[in-house]
């Protein structure tokens, strides 16, 4: 029975031939997409290790654009980017077309743990946490690398000794409460745009809270970054 490593190297092959013949059709070669995805979730996701590699796609063999007469750019996809792992959005100017392509940090990491059982609403201190080593693409989504970004936090239930923390297992110190004016938070291509906005939920920092912003009136979904600032995709 084939391995997943087999499958994934015959996609690979298959990818490199269909990059071929869409370059001899006048097709953007399916290899300068992954290119593009690679280098920009090279500088977005945590620094690979020496057990750690990044991996693009598979994209569809079917994929056919027009071959860009630019230079490919590459900036985050919708959707919430975690430390393993983002959807890259590569575009071209002329002529004009974007497509998705997912990236992942696979292999060996580690991932933030209790070191004890705890109750609901106990407040986590240095003593309480541990580092666990196992496969990114096991642990649950949202998982932490650093310790020290949940020290002060409490958990929302309680849990074992061992287990992986996520940001949906936790209330950070700090949040955001419905009807807060907040500031919202917009990049792309490198430029940051703030907007005035208003919390139409509550949320901890790192959570996904809904938001208004105040000069259209449309609601939003983003990620609380602060007490008061709030990221939204542009």
């Amino acid at each position: 029975m084939p391995t997943p490593a087999s499958k994934f190297r015959r996609w690979g092959l298959l990818a490199l031939a269909l990059s071929a013949l869409c370059q001899a059709d006048g097709f953007e070669p399916l290899d300068r997409l992954e290119s593009a995805a690679r280098e920009f979730a090279r500088q977005q996701l945590a620094a690979p290790g020496n057990r750690q590699r990044l991996q693009v796609g598979p994209l569809d063999g079917r994929l056919r654009l027009p071959r860009c007469s630019t230079t490919l750019s590459a900036r985050r996809g919708p959707g919430a980017m975690l430390p393993d792992r983002t959807l890259v959005e590569v575009s071209c100017a002329a002529p004009a077309w974007r497509t998705f392509v997912p990236v992942r940090l696979v292999g060996l990491v580690s991932a933030v743990a209790l070191a004890r059982p705890k109750m609901a609403g106990d407040r986590l201190a240095p003593a309480d946490l541990t580092l666990i080593e196992g496969n990114a693409a096991q642990f649950p989504l949202g998982y932490f690398t650093d310790p020290a970004a949940l020290v002060g936090s409490t958990l929302k239930r309680a849990l074992g000794d061992g287990v992986i923390l996520s940001n949906q297992l936790l209330q950070s110190a700090e949040g955001i409460v419905r009807g807060q004016a907040v500031t919202l938070v917009a990049e792309a291509d490198g430029v940051a745009v703030r907007m005035n906005g208003r919390a139409l939920s509550d949320g901890a920092v790192n959570q996904r809270i809904k938001v208004r912003n105040e000069s259209s009136g449309k609601v939003l979904e983003g990620i609380a970054r602060s007490a008061q600032l709030v990221q939204v995709n542009p």
